[in-house]
């Protein structure tokens, strides 16, 4: 292999897969394996199993190993109760004090979710939309709150990558400019609606049953994906 992969390339690549679904619940992410595909030592790729298993996208089970998440419709049903209460709170205080600053901020990070939804990336608008929530969390400027939002964001990522069909990214950014807007007007009430009907549609917008998009082995798909990313760039 020509090309030194970095830590950080295959962070992006493996998270990427495991936000659009491609890698089937359950399955093992064995280290020497991994290291051996990309070419690196086992010490770089725990590192960035570690660092997916902090984000919720792997299990890390003591003395068995790390595994792509395998959630439930039952466990969506009481992440997202949780996450209504929870958000419905922060938005509701933060309407009280909404500034200007801020209404810019969230208005140029929606830009980048539409632009996700737009060219049909994904695993970037999954990533995006749970950033828009971790954007109001870190805006209360309590740390207790954030860490609740992280834990909560990171276990609902992998419902919606595996249970809610692509086309809901452009819902999802609708959605969220309903909460900007009554966010601007500084209508708490309002901006704690839409914050708990959007989550209730993402709940709702879960399948009954999973179609696993995976169609062959961990070492089919990541061979597969690292071709591309050692591939030479096309001239001009």
């Amino acid at each position: 292999m020509s090309k030194t992969i970095s830590e950080e390339e295959i962070y992006t690549l493996l998270s990427r897969l495991l936000l659009a679904g491609q890698l089937p619940p359950g399955t093992k992410l064995v280290e020497q394996k991994i290291a051996g595909l990309f070419g690196v030592s086992r010490e770089r790729v725990r590192k960035v199993i570690h660092r997916l298993g902090y984000e919720r996208l792997l299990d890390l089970v003591p003395n068995r190993g790390a595994f792509v998440v395998d959630p439930s419709l039952e466990e969506a049903r009481r992440l997202y109760e949780a996450r209504r209460i929870l958000e419905g709170g922060i938005v509701l205080r933060l309407a009280d004090s909404w500034s200007s600053q801020q209404d810019r901020m969230l208005a140029d990070y929606m830009k980048q979710e539409e632009a996700a939804a737009a060219a049909d990336d994904r695993p970037l608008s999954i990533k995006l939309s749970g950033g828009f929530h971790m954007l109001l969390a870190s805006m209360t400027g309590s740390d207790l709150i954030e860490r609740q939002m992280q834990e909560l964001v990171s276990r609902t990522a992998m419902l919606v990558a595996f249970y809610e069909p692509g086309s809901a990214s452009t819902c999802g950014c609708e959605e969220h400019q309903s909460i900007a807007t009554a966010l601007g007007r500084r209508d708490g009430g309002a901006a704690a609606r839409c914050m708990c009907t959007h989550l209730s549609l993402i709940e709702t917008r879960l399948r009954p049953v999973r179609t696993d998009k995976a169609g062959s082995d961990l070492e089919s798909i990541l061979g597969r994906e690292i071709e591309l990313l050692i591939a030479p760039a096309s001239p001009g």
